[in-house]
């Protein structure tokens, strides 16, 4: 068994140990490690589907797919991933995760997309992957068993490359809604994401956005976060459309040419604010507003399937 193979699986243990516990942040930051270390390999992915955003978890899952198309695991995943996206959303987010035609066309029908609660969504997807995904991975294969389970070429950085749209239809920014409960002590360095190549930090503390290339910042802007009665989103998430212009409404608003704006989470965005000027202190229902020339800088910088990293 090779150095890098070994120390994926090391990676791999400890991922499974902290999501067990409970600490999904450690738990992906493992897991990325893993799917450095063995790009290859389906476990990694599968992990990272386990831990992330259901959008996001998709495309993590689709690799999974990519590398072992006969995968029970993977397909689990996808399926239960799929209910957890707003039936409005599922179709586009089929489409972004580039999942093989048969099982898209499979999930567009009734049966596979209808809503069905049989277990706790926060312990049907760990408990699948870990029974499913992992435990013969973790279990002591001869090391033939862990080398390429294809010939195809070694898969990229942990991102989906979703179809873009150049289509700006007016979006309803989010009505009150609690936060998620997403309860993680941030500690990550910048380093664990280098290879993701571009992404962007929504520091909520600080009401500050940073632009990474790898672990290098590029740019910091004072920006304004959700309000406490309308939070923003904590996690990590994928931008999935960018707009030029786009308005936006919602109970006793109508904001029409939102500049800039690039969604990625429902409703919430990252976008340019002509409506005030008190950056650094919380004004919106949730979005991230930027000064628009911020807004264009980085709308300039990201791309559609850009990583978002919010925090508190």
């Amino acid at each position: 068994m090779n150095r890098e193979i070994r120390q994926a699986q090391e990676a791999l243990a400890r991922a499974r140990e902290a999501l067990e516990a409970g600490d999904r942040a450690e738990a992906r930051r493992m897991a990325r490690q893993a799917a450095r270390l063995a790009p290859r390999q389906e476990a990694p992915w599968l992990f990272l589907a386990a831990t992330s955003e259901p959008r996001a978890g998709l495309a993590y899952a689709a690799r999974a797919l990519e590398i072992n198309p006969r995968s029970r695991a993977a397909r689990k995943a996808v399926r239960w991933l799929v209910r957890q996206i707003p039936r409005s959303e599922r179709r586009q987010a089929v489409l972004e995760a580039r999942l093989p035609e048969s099982m898209a066309v499979s999930l567009f029908s009734l049966e596979a997309l209808a809503v069905r609660r049989l277990v706790a969504p926060q312990v049907l997807l760990p408990a699948v992957l870990l029974v499913l995904g992992s435990a013969a991975w973790l279990s002591g294969q001869p090391a033939d068993a862990l080398q390429p389970q294809s010939a195809s070429a070694p898969l990229a950085k942990a991102t989906y490359t979703p179809t873009p749209t150049n289509t700006p239809t007016p979006t309803v920014t989010p009505t009150p809604t609690p936060r998620p409960n997403v309860s993680w002590e941030y500690s990550l360095d910048p380093n664990e994401l280098a290879n993701e190549g571009r992404w962007i930090d929504v520091d909520l503390s600080e009401q500050r956005v940073t632009a990474y290339e790898g672990a290098t910042p590029v740019r910091t802007f004072i920006v304004s976060t959700g309000t406490a009665d309308h939070p923003t989103v904590t996690g990590q998430f994928r931008i999935y459309v960018k707009l030029v212009a786009t308005d936006m409404s919602g109970p006793g608003y109508y904001l029409p040419d939102v500049p800039w704006t690039m969604y990625f989470y429902r409703g919430y965005a990252l976008h340019g604010t002509y409506w005030h000027n008190n950056f650094g202190t919380p004004m919106s229902r949730g979005c991230v507003n930027l000064r628009i020339e911020d807004a264009k800088w980085l709308f300039d910088f990201a791309s559609v399937g850009t990583l978002v990293n919010v925090h508190p």
